[in-house]
């Protein structure tokens, strides 16, 4: 599954050469939005590996990009001890404004309201003709 955030790019690392066969390059975009009547701002670090270190190179800090990502998580394991991390990966940055300006959908929980937790309605269950 393919995610997509925009930012404001405020850090951009060198590309790090893992081993003789992977090199990854990082680098980090902050997002602000505003919930609530709130200001809110996430830093997110995404990783470049192999033949994609590039992609970030054309891009200056302080510039707003759109980054299309991946999420992968992983397991480690060492003397005993079990950690997991989590890895955002970059596969194409644009810079913002370019490509689909549809909306996000509205939030829903905005203006403070709950969930609508209203039962479904009593009686038997419309027919479904799907498949599975």
């Amino acid at each position: 599954m393919s995610f997509e955030l925009t930012g404001k790019l405020i850090e951009k690392y060198d590309t790090n050469q893992v081993s003789d066969r992977f090199k990854k390059r990082e680098f980090v975009i902050v997002i602000t939005s505003e919930r609530s009547g709130m200001d809110f701002t996430d830093y997110a670090k995404f990783q470049l590996t192999q033949d994609r270190c590039d992609l970030i190179e054309k891009y200056n800090i302080n510039d707003e990009i759109r980054v299309f990502f991946d999420i992968s998580g992983n397991k480690w394991e060492k003397d005993g001890k079990v950690s997991y991390f989590t890895n955002l990966r970059a596969w194409k940055i644009e810079p913002a404004g370019k490509g689909d300006q549809t909306p996000p959908p509205p939030d829903p929980f905005a203006d403070g309201a709950a969930n609508d937790l209203t039962p479904p309605p009593e009686g038997p269950a419309p027919e479904d003709d799907l498949p599975f």
